[in-house]
């Protein structure tokens, strides 16, 4: 596969299973735009490459994700004019003005990516340990499968600190259930590893010196199955959900999710999109950003 900077991959048995791990851990593997861009690579060419049957999402360092990158200098340089400015800033509305602009780049590398993994033709599992923060839950849930080690703690901070109502992929009351939706977003609250598997939303819980090992033996079961079994076994499922509402669900919420930033916008004069400690949001950070074109 393509030699990355913020990811790695690995082809094991015989490239029956890919590996893809975030590797940004000085900074939390906070997603910045370079990483999104390089993931939906390595997504995509696993899904090109018909050795491949399971694709195991992970990461390095202390933590699987701690959300949107909003302040390190290096995702900054990404979005300022200069020789280390991502392309894809110039590209799919990013030379719009307002909000037009930040509703196309979030549709493209924060929506509609996400959507495209959770369809990805192939089982896709998750591993994940240690801090798992708004969109890092957005990474998680587009996996068919989670393994999660006992150190994992689930959050969705930003209507705390940034007075929004969730992450852009909305999944929350499919995963949690509504009721738990609205006290973990409205307290900034978070659940562990044991609470998530009775909610039904962690597949298995092991010891985290453990998760590459037990998620790898799980991988290789289903890697064992005929592919268009394990596949119309995935549609199946993903189609019933479907019928159910969710991907109209996730379009309506996006649509908020663009409102509620369209509302901080108009009464910033620097046009900043999401809230601040002045608008009576207590747990408020301040993040260094490059503008108004990313979320968290």
């Amino acid at each position: 596969m393509t030699d990355f900077r913020f990811i790695t991959t690995e082809m094991l048995d015989d490239g029956a299973i890919v590996r893809i791990k975030l590797n940004r851990p000085r900074q939390r593997n906070a997603q910045s735009r370079g990483l999104l861009v390089e993931l939906d690579g390595a997504f995509r060419a696993a899904e090109a490459d018909d050795r491949v049957r399971v694709v195991i999402l992970g990461a390095e360092g202390t933590m699987f994700s701690a959300g949107h990158d909003t302040g390190s200098q290096q995702a900054m340089a990404e979005y300022l004019p200069g020789p280390d400015q991502h392309p894809t800033t110039q590209i799919d509305g990013g030379t719009r003005l307002g909000v037009e602009k930040l509703f196309l780049q979030e549709w493209r590398y924060f929506f509609q990516n996400t959507r495209r993994w959770r369809d990805l033709r192939k089982i896709t599992i998750a591993q994940v340990h240690g801090n798992v923060m708004s969109a890092g839950l957005m990474l998680m849930w587009a996996c068919d499968l989670i393994v999660a080690a006992d150190d994992a703690v689930f959050s969705d901070v930003v209507g705390q600190r940034l007075g929004m109502c969730g992450v852009e992929y909305f999944a929350h009351p499919w995963e949690f259930g509504p009721r738990k939706t609205k006290e973990l977003l409205l307290t900034g609250d978070s659940i562990d590893a044991r609470e998530a598997r009775a909610l039904g939303m962690v597949s298995k819980v092991v010891a985290p010196d453990e998760l590459d090992d037990r998620t790898l033996e799980f991988a290789r079961r289903i890697a064992a199955l005929p592919t268009v079994t394990a596949l119309l076994v995935k549609e199946s499922v993903n189609q019933s959900v479907d019928m159910m509402g969710f991907q109209n669900a996730l379009r309506a919420c996006f649509t908020l999710h663009e409102l509620n930033h369209a509302h901080w916008s108009t009464i910033h004069e620097d046009g900043y999109p999401s809230g601040r400690a002045e608008d009576g949001i207590l747990g408020a950070i301040t993040a260094r950003r490059p503008g108004a074109d990313n979320s968290r």
